[in-house]
């Protein structure tokens, strides 16, 4: 069976690996679940920071008086350009720890674009705080992308990218800190669609329940059919409870990170609510 308790107060935190701080996580995302199960009730929300207006002027001087919230419309609307762009790029998915020390950029071979396409500016070495863990996942990004949605992280390190003669970029290599690393992915997609992706922990639900989250959350039918829908697709205790640690760990890494959008939020209370009736439902049949 499986328990629900209150939230667990919030002390998640961002850094980069060469500040001096402490994180402190109160969900793991790689806990196996005991058959005696403890979930929170509801996952907590952080109060809520805004973007400071220096770290986008960092990245834009030109930006330094433009409202953030047409910022994040731009973006949107370029996300596709930005995403050929990070597809281009050939790099490998990780990297030995011990290599971090000697290696502030990488030259990145990258394919054939098209003319649009927005090249990153930046690659994140992604890690845990306290781990043992001999390798780092790289995410090539957009340093506007994270300074203009993620509050609590620190101002970025310029960049100094540049466009070799032959196919290939270099960009600077920034080793981040966060909750849940392997959890990055579909929080990363969001902050440049503003939209759950359909590979994503918050998007099991159909479709249709995303076009009214708030709805959908106010309606006990609904999450419902979709808790059942959900049992459905992912049958079994063991199964629900992996997308229960999912949906934690984007919640664990949007902490720390300062991500406020509320789209993500209401997309993150609606798969909360749909799991937790998904787990009721299972221990149920059992």
């Amino acid at each position: 069976m499986y328990q629900v308790r209150p939230a667990h107060p919030i002390q998640t935190k961002a850094i980069w690996d060469y500040e001096e701080s402490i994180t402190s996580t109160p969900m793991s995302a790689q806990q196996s679940y005991p058959s005696n199960v403890q979930l929170p009730r509801k996952l907590q929300r952080p109060q809520y920071i805004e973007v400071p207006a220096q770290n986008i002027a960092a990245v834009d001087p030109e930006l330094s008086q433009v409202p953030v919230d047409y910022v994040r419309r731009g973006l949107k609307n370029q996300a596709n350009q930005m995403f050929a762009g990070i597809a281009a790029l050939q790099l490998p998915q990780s990297m030995h720890r011990s290599q971090l020390h000697h290696t502030p950029s990488l030259t990145v071979p990258i394919r054939p674009s098209g003319p649009s396409s927005s090249y990153p500016t930046h690659i994140l070495a992604l890690s845990k705080s306290s781990t043992s863990e001999s390798y780092v996942t790289l995410v090539p990004t957009h340093a506007l992308i994270l300074a203009s949605n993620c509050a609590a992280l620190p101002r970025l390190p310029p960049s100094a990218s540049s466009h070799g003669a032959t196919a290939s970029v270099t960009l600077p290599v920034l080793p981040l800190t966060i909750p849940a690393p392997a959890a990055f992915t579909p929080l990363h997609t969001f902050l440049y669609t503003h939209s759950a992706p359909n590979s994503s922990p918050l998007s099991f639900q159909p479709s249709r329940a995303l076009s009214s989250l708030r709805g959908t959350l106010a309606s006990g039918p609904a999450l419902h059919t979709l808790s059942a829908h959900l049992v459905s697709s992912a049958p079994g205790m063991g199964a629900l409870t992996n997308v229960a640690q999912n949906i934690a760990a984007v919640w664990r890494n949007a902490v720390a990170l300062g991500i406020h959008d509320p789209e993500l939020w209401n997309c993150l209370d609606l798969a909360w609510e749909v799991i937790l009736g998904a787990m009721n439902i299972g221990a149920g049949a059992r």
